[in-house]
């Protein structure tokens, strides 16, 4: 049970109010701002900086957070290489074309902004209510931020399962030209921050055991392709094989045509 593992917390007196009321809207306990508590794996702070999940424990490595304004994201933002990217390639960015894109397993947005800063309208959805918080609190920051706040502009949020979700696109009729798909798996970056996201996010929303179905459903709901990441020498997901691939150091892009883009 997912309130046995985590709970909410307040960093101060001054957040304390808000902490309560998300506790009370995503199901959660809220208890006292004690890192030491390891009952729990984790809190689910607000603090005065943003929505922060901390791991509990004396010896536990720092929070994780949505951040579109500073740090990694930002570096990449300013100096990651633009169109020549191989997510960019894999979406099908070139010239003017900029493909509006279903990013179904969002996480913590890492690779929706990179999306969005190149110009693509991205639609974010995320079916786990600890890590929508993250990127729905990531989010408002980064519209209050005058440098990224066009690009948050085109990124729209989304807490719903990814499955019922593409199916009732692929019913209505809007569908997306691109559906992008990272599956949860075992990264092989050794860095610590892949590491310390990866052993919070196990426990919280497990492997990816539906990604054949999830599969299914992308390539029912794409108009145009479907994209999907994989550490470089991880097997393909079950189902069609895909007709492209971008290979690079540590992970790859499976893209499966369905239509050319225009």
């Amino acid at each position: 049970m997912l309130n046995d593992l985590i709970a909410v917390s307040a960093a101060d007196l001054s957040v304390e109010g808000i902490a309560r009321e998300l506790a009370e809207r995503i199901g959660l306990d809220y208890v006292a701002d004690d890192l030491s508590a390891e009952q729990w794996l984790a809190l689910l702070r607000v603090t005065a900086q943003g929505l922060q999940l901390q791991q509990t424990g004396r010896k536990a490595p720092g929070p994780v957070w949505a951040d579109f304004v500073s740090g990694a994201v930002a570096h990449r933002r300013k100096f990651g290489g633009g169109k020549g990217q191989m997510i960019a390639k894999a979406v099908g960015v070139k010239g003017s074309v900029r493909p509006t894109v279903a990013d179904v397993t969002a996480g913590l947005g890492k690779d929706s902004f990179v999306l969005a800063t190149l110009g693509c309208e991205v639609t974010l959805v995320e079916r786990s209510p600890i890590i929508h918080a993250l990127l729905q609190d990531g989010l408002q920051r980064a519209s209050a931020d005058a440098e990224v706040a066009d690009i948050a502009d085109r990124m729209s949020l989304l807490h719903s399962d990814s499955i019922s979700w593409l199916n009732q696109l692929t019913e209505s009729g809007e569908r997306p030209q691109v559906v992008y798909v990272d599956p949860m798996f075992p990264h092989r970056d050794k860095s610590s921050q892949v590491k310390k996201e990866m052993k919070l996010f196990q426990p919280i929303v497990g492997d990816d055991s539906d990604a054949s179905a999830l599969l299914e459903a992308a390539l029912a709901a794409a108009q145009n392709r479907v994209v999907v990441k994989r550490p470089r020498k991880a097997p393909c997901i079950d189902g069609p094989k895909p007709g492209l691939v971008f290979e690079g150091k540590s992970c790859r892009y499976d893209v499966y045509p369905l239509k050319k883009m225009e």
